[in-house]
């Protein structure tokens, strides 16, 4: 006997329970609710499966284009989703998923998220936030303080006033740094006699006025992908955004900023801002902010610093010292899904000046009117959900000394991997960890006393193998599903400045132990074993520069 399929009905009555009644007790969707909140990282361990599926794969569970004509139970569709989607997702909080600057998640966040979700708050009025909106202030105004360190009457005077704002809530750094960029944009070529000002009159009316050939954002050859959107994006184009160079630890040089600077002027271009970075998205350094402050003041020029990643480290008292001059900064990128252990979609950018964002000030006759206190006239993005109550509760669950514990460790482990790898005589460091990042790659004995006595065309196509290899293994990794280690590319002064593809490390997930670092080790060094061809290549033209 065939049993009878059931479907779900399209009437009004039936969506009338999606919204007012929820799922039985037995239900997919309650046990996985149940799940979550019972121990979030093993429904994770338990529901995403090891073995990579190919994307080609996945995409035909997602090929068709039509809306559904009727409706699916909802424990079907969860099924689904967990089938599909779930199962293939990225296990981000793995603690051997190393790669990610994502990490674990505080277990308090799921329900506390269900809540967010639930009261769905916009942020862009205080219409749609009401108790929203102050809390949100009072958080940019606690981040505001751990970088700027004001007195308490400062705050007193600017956190709530309605005609200021110490910052804005955005869904991540890109945004942080494109709000920073517009306002030092604006302030730069702002009202002054008949012209109204570059918000008003345009970016051609604005340099005709001040005589300008052209604007330039200056920042290091680290500096992080978002600013070339913002060159982009504010119309200065990608060509005004200027490379400094950078020494061997990463880091800006303040004597080739000064100089590129210098030659910006003679040809009539304004440089009006420079980005100074804590905590490069590749390795992990921080350039020297104070020196870059000072250089700023005396040029007149917008000193933003990208802290999206490092600025969480202002928490550590025992290493708040290495982002030393970031209170001079005129405007601060934080975001709090990195080191600041909620979801994604926190980013924020503080300013120094209260008064700053005023050149970015829009308003509307049904939202944003002048004297309200709605936090959409100074954010480039209207609607908002409540983020902010995640990093609200979290600042006060974990606290700052919490926090602390947090960075230190993440620092400590990854100075513990870097000394494993010197230790390994296969394996090379190429970045010396700052905060937790580091890079390195695999290089056996022989084939680095090559590269130290080869000729330089022998290194270039030594140097090459090697990155096929880094490759093979990162990618074979992945596939694996083990663990996980990204890559990118580096020119260390080391090996001449090479084009050089290297394993890149983030140690910020706590879960992660001193085992599961050698076990990395363990697995990359079989998998090059899996690439025999390669490996003889390298090691037949090591012999040959060797002998």
């Amino acid at each position: 006997m065939v049993s009878e399929q059931k479907t779900a009905n399209v009437s009004f009555e039936s969506l009338l329970r999606i919204f007012t009644v929820p799922e039985g007790p037995d239900s997919t969707l309650t046990k996985i609710d149940q799940e979550l909140s019972r121990n979030l990282n093993l429904f994770l361990r338990e529901h995403i499966v090891a073995e990579e599926k190919p994307l080609k794969e996945i995409e035909k569970d997602f090929s068709n284009p039509q809306i559904p004509e009727s409706p699916a139970f909802v424990s079907e569709h969860t099924q689904h989703l967990l089938d599909n989607l779930v199962a293939h997702s990225v296990h981000t909080s793995a603690p051997s998923f190393i790669g990610h600057m994502t990490s674990a998640l505080p277990y308090f966040l799921m329900p506390l998220s269900k809540i967010m979700i639930a009261l769905n708050q916009n942020l862009v009025k205080i219409e749609t936030s009401k108790a929203f909106t102050p809390l949100e202030r009072q958080v940019l105004g606690m981040l505001h303080r751990l970088i700027y360190q004001e007195n308490d009457a400062f705050y007193s005077q600017w956190m709530h006033s309605a005609n200021h704002s110490l910052g804005a809530f955005c869904s991540g750094g890109t945004i942080a740094n494109i709000t920073a960029l517009w306002v030092a944009r604006n302030n730069a070529l702002k009202a002054d006699g008949d012209f109204q000002g570059v918000e008003k009159e345009g970016l051609f009316k604005a340099m005709r006025h001040y005589g300008y050939h052209g604007l330039a954002i200056l920042v290091s050859d680290r500096g992080h992908y978002s600013l070339k959107k913002a060159a982009d994006v504010l119309g200065i184009g990608q060509e005004g955004l200027v490379c400094v160079k950078t020494d061997h630890n990463n880091r800006l040089c303040p004597q080739d900023l000064k100089a590129k600077m210098a030659h910006l002027k003679s040809q009539k271009i304004k440089p009006f801002a420079v980005v100074g970075v804590a905590g490069t998205t590749e390795t992990g350094n921080i350039d020297p902010l104070r020196d870059i402050a000072n250089i700023c003041q005396q040029e007149g020029c917008h000193f933003h610093v990208d802290a999206a990643w490092g600025g969480a480290t202002l928490m550590s008292n025992n290493y708040r010292y290495l982002l030393n001059g970031i209170e001079l900064a005129d405007s601060v990128t934080i975001d709090a899904h990195k080191q600041l252990y909620v979801p994604m979609g926190a980013g924020m950018v503080l300013f120094k000046k209260p008064d700053a964002m005023h050149s970015i000030e829009h308003h509307a006759q049904y939202i944003l009117r002048k004297g309200s206190k709605d936090l959409g006239s100074h954010t480039l993005e209207g609607s908002r959900s409540g983020m902010a109550m995640l990093v609200y509760a979290s600042m006060h669950i974990i606290s700052r000394p919490g926090y602390e514990l947090l960075i230190d460790q993440s620092i400590a482990k990854a100075r513990y991997f870097a000394d494993l790898i010197k230790a390994q005589d296969d394996f090379e460091l190429v970045s010396e960890p700052e905060l937790c990042l580091l890079t390195y790659r695999y290089i056996p004995a022989l084939v680095r006393q090559a590269l130290q006595q080869a000729l330089p065309n022998q290194k270039a196509e030594l140097n090459e193998l090697l990155n096929e290899i880094t490759q093979f293994v990162q990618k074979k990794q992945r596939e694996t599903g083990h663990s996980f280690v990204s890559r990118t590319r580096l020119n260390p002064e080391r090996w001449d400045k090479l084009d050089t593809i290297v394993f890149r490390v983030v140690l910020a997930n706590p879960l992660t132990t001193h085992a599961i670092l050698h076990s990395i080790l363990d697995e990359q060094r079989h998998i090059a074993t899996l690439a025999p061809n390669l490996m003889a290549k390298i090691v037949q033209l090591a012999q040959r520069i060797t002998s």
